[in-house]
């Protein structure tokens, strides 16, 4: 190499270390220029801002460093080698994606991911509130919320109608007929699809704009990576990382105690809740022009008593926890929560035969959804197979919208009829 050339590689790597001398020096104008966003709403938000906008300038000098240093050095490999710069990045690249496509093979082959094993989350048996959004306009505010700060609109996202939280704090909470009640009952489950670019949404236990705070704080904050809850435990991460992707998001409130999953992960569980939820709030700690968060699904339902105390007391078990794609007979990973609890009661009761019974709301065609209801039967009972339990022990079978429990009249009732039914036979 030209003893000229190796010479302005040296400067550049020295200039580049000036640049990240600068860059350090100016870590407490970047921390005040965060600390002073207008959109903080609380200190504990505006602190983890700070050190993602400081860890985010560290990185660019860190980068620029990299740039000057390690490309001289891959240059001195290439006087050596004959190899070209691109073709040794190249390998290496090609090296690193080698390594995770096999990782993520193995983790694929290893069981579908409908195969939530370890997923214990059963919903609540009465649906009190839900929305699936079907039916809103592109742009408006959703018909079956209240703002309660922010902006907030419907957005199409694949096809399907989404909750889109486009400012950083953006506030919704369900539109209930009476919002300054306390309209969560002692047992109750919460689920929704949240969509999470980066930051966390939370979720209040009680109604931000219509309730009065409790004495001690209580959200849920729900990361790519974990959950929080404040104020009784610290991040905890555990599972997979779901950030820019769909992940379900459950909790659980059972007489004070609270469970709170993400995915198939069960990541907080609280023994003894001191405030009293009382409704929720829904609020997006980040979100930009480049970045949205995204929920949909959303569903609140009453509990019940436990499955085989309910199969004793009236011969059978109502599940609407079992969820399928839309018009499909194809399960949803969520369902296996229930699907896992009806798989444990019947081994150890190996003298319960089941009927198992699908039924769907009114909505589309007679003939349409009495073919769904009984292939959704047949789905539920080739899975409860799979997991050990003998096929002469069930039979399946279909009604359609034949049997309704509730009016499909609102979004509430219909959630109710669509639901499969563990007959004693």
């Amino acid at each position: 190499m030209n003893k000229y050339k190796l010479n302005d590689e040296i400067m550049k790597a020295i200039i580049s270390l000036f640049i990240m001398g600068g860059l350090l020096f100016s870590y407490n104008q970047v921390a005040d220029a965060q600390v002073k966003d207008p959109v903080k709403k609380t200190e504990q938000e505006g602190e983890r801002r700070v050190n993602r906008g400081i860890d985010k300038t560290i990185d660019k000098g860190f980068d620029k460093l990299e740039e000057g240093i390690g490309g001289l050095f891959k240059k001195k490999n290439k006087d050596k080698t004959g190899e070209s710069e691109q073709e040794v990045e190249t390998g290496k690249q090609s090296g690193v994606n080698q390594t995770a496509d096999s990782e993520s093979s193995a983790g694929k082959q290893s069981g579908p991911a409908l195969n939530w094993a370890k997923y214990d989350f059963v919903p609540g048996d009465r649906v009190i509130y839900e929305d699936n959004l079907t039916g809103e306009e592109n742009g408006e505010f959703p018909s079956r919320w209240d703002l309660h700060d922010g902006n907030i609109e419907v957005a199409a996202l694949d096809g399907e109608n989404v909750i889109m939280f486009r400012e950083y704090g953006s506030t919704i909470i369900p539109y209930m007929k009476e919002p300054q009640s306390d309209y969560l009952p002692d047992i109750f489950t919460i689920e929704l699809d949240a969509y999470i670019p980066h930051d966390a949404i939370s979720v209040y236990l009680y109604d931000m704009k219509n309730q009065s705070s409790p004495k001690g704080r209580a959200y849920l904050d729900v990361w790519g990576d974990g959950m929080e809850f404040s104020p009784a435990s610290s991040k905890l991460s555990g599972g997979e990382k779901v950030n820019n992707q769909w992940a379900h998001v459950a909790v659980a409130y059972t007489k004070g105690q609270l469970k709170a999953y993400l995915n198939e992960t069960r990541l907080i569980n609280i023994p003894h809740l001191s405030i009293n939820p009382t409704g929720i709030s829904l609020r997006a700690l980040h979100s930009s022009d480049e970045s949205h968060f995204y929920i949909k699904n959303i569903r609140i339902a009453e509990g019940g008593v436990k499955y085989y105390d309910r199969f004793m007391q009236d011969g059978k078990i109502i599940a609407n926890g079992i969820r399928f794609d839309v018009n499909k007979a194809t399960l949803k990973p969520e369902s296996m929560g229930v699907i896992n609890e009806i798989a444990t009661l019947m081994k150890e009761h190996p003298e319960v035969n089941f009927s198992v019974e699908g039924h769907t709301d009114s909505d589309g065609d007679d003939a349409f959804n009495q073919t769904l209801s009984e292939q959704r039967a047949e789905t539920v009972v080739s899975t409860l197979k799979e997991l050990g339990i003998d096929e002469n022990r069930m039979t399946s079978k279909g009604w359609g919208e034949a049997r309704p429990l509730d009016s499909n009249a609102t979004p509430e009732g219909k959630a109710n009829n669509r639901r499969v039914e563990f007959v004693k036979i």
